[in-house]
């Protein structure tokens, strides 16, 4: 941890603006405002699975923000209007800041208009559409989901991989990873809380100091390492590091592009610690593809029989079309935050295969510096190098010590250049 002094005047002003962003944001729960609650499954259900589920715009008004969504995009225009006063519109801090106080406005007015078409078009602002291009000419991440989805089937027709039984319970899982994340972040300034929760959609959920595992999720080993990996080494990895820091407190938390990067880092980590596997993998894909279809027009009960073509139960098919549907309605259009992990992984990837490229090696683990977005990392680099951000506490143990990463990195990017459908051609006769 970077040593204890007095703030000096700048810095102090710094702190003030950060602590400001936190503060207005705190009220801001994107999840718990778009929930769909039991009623609407169980309704869903009583029909049969044949009727759309009952959610319309008042449906969303019986959820309060919990704030007044006027006086929360002044207050953000407010803090935007002093950042710029206290610190120039060239300032790295500020940039930053500012970026921020746009962002969350973008929030607040996609929260405003829950189950109306316009959510789903202000989702794909701040999370990004299928139909996204990662570099001009390259595939989008529609197609990215296609190309997926033929490999996986053709793993799926060898039969060659066993089932992982899932014979863990919820709370046999609390326990494990209670233990496991203790040995993990042992400072007793950050107490992790490993707990049942009856509430949420996924399997499990980090928050800011807490994993919520749901009751009735049954695991397997390799989930549970892959929970340690995803939720604890990422996504509490880097809360604590941005709770950490002494000056830059909006580090801590994070609006939805920093969503993409820290997902991606979160499934980064799985590939790295060979926790990962093709049913994930699955899962992943078909997000991108009922997203897609949601884009391209189609209902709750299309996006639902899609999830059960793919071998899903009832219960999970209704899990996964609820998740692209909710904030909007069964017609309207998709919440798109659930590409953040396919998308999020091909830019970190990328990013840390240039940083690699260039040398710029010390640029990797400062994506653990708290709730990082792509777009600030020169900044945040830096601002760590001027002291204004601290280094990450925690890292995990593959970006502590970096030399398989930049090993890696340094044939990705030889291997990228090869023509794989000429390779394909040519090592057909070896298979």
């Amino acid at each position: 941890m970077a040593e204890l002094r007095e703030l000096t005047s700048y810095e102090q002003t710094v702190r003030e603006l950060s602590d400001r962003l936190v503060a207005a944001q705190q009220p801001i729960q994107i999840l718990n405002a778009i929930l769909w609650d039991d009623s609407v499954r169980d309704a869903f259900f009583a029909s049969g699975c044949r009727e759309l589920p009952p959610v319309d715009a008042a449906y969303y008004q019986k959820r309060p923000l919990g704030f007044d969504p006027a006086q929360k995009r002044q207050e953000f225009q407010e803090l935007e209007r002093d950042v710029r006063r206290r610190l120039g519109n060239f300032n790295a801090v500020g940039g930053i800041l500012c970026r921020m106080c746009r962002e969350y406005e973008t929030v607040v007015r996609m929260l405003e208009v829950r189950g109306h078409p316009e959510f789903s078009r202000i989702s794909q602002q701040l999370y990004g559409s299928t139909c996204d291009a990662f570099h001009a000419g390259d595939p989008t991440l529609a197609e990215l989901g296609l190309m997926m989805s033929d490999t996986l089937d053709n793993i799926d027709r060898s039969l060659l991989l066993p089932q992982e039984e899932k014979s863990i319970t919820g709370e046999q899982a609390v326990a494990i990873l209670d233990q496991k994340l203790r040995s993990v972040f042992p400072d007793s300034d950050f107490p992790i809380q490993v707990m049942l929760s009856d509430g949420i959609v996924a399997d499990a959920s980090a928050g800011s100091s807490y994993l919520k595992i749901r009751r009735e999720a049954r695991f397997s080993e390799r989930d549970l390492r892959m929970l340690e990996v995803h939720e604890g080494w990422v996504h509490l990895g880097t809360t604590f590091n941005g709770n950490s820091q002494r000056i830059c407190t909006f580090l801590g938390k994070g609006p939805p592009s920093s969503t993409i990067t820290q997902e991606g880092l979160a499934i980064l980590m799985e590939l790295f610690t060979l926790t990962s596997h093709p049913p994930r993998l699955r899962k992943l894909t078909n997000r991108i593809r009922g997203v897609d279809m949601a884009e391209n027009g189609a209902d709750f009960l299309e996006v639902f029989r899609f999830f059960q073509s793919q071998g899903m139960t009832e219960m999970d098919a209704w899990t996964n079309a609820a998740r692209v549907f909710r904030g909007s309605t069964p017609t309207a259009g998709p919440f798109t935050k659930d590409l953040s992990y396919s998308k999020g992984f091909v830019l970190t990837f990328s990013y840390i295969r240039l940083a690699v490229r260039k040398g710029q090696l010390d640029r990797i683990p400062i994506l653990f510096c708290g709730k990082t977005t792509l777009e600030d990392m020169r900044a945040i680099a830096s601002l760590v190098d001027e002291g204004i951000v601290d280094r990450p506490r925690f890292l995990p143990p593959q970006f502590a010590d970096i030399n398989a990463i930049a090993a890696w990195m340094c044939y990705s990017r030889f291997l990228n250049r090869l023509t794989l459908d000429r390779m394909e051609a040519d090592y057909g006769g070896l298979l």
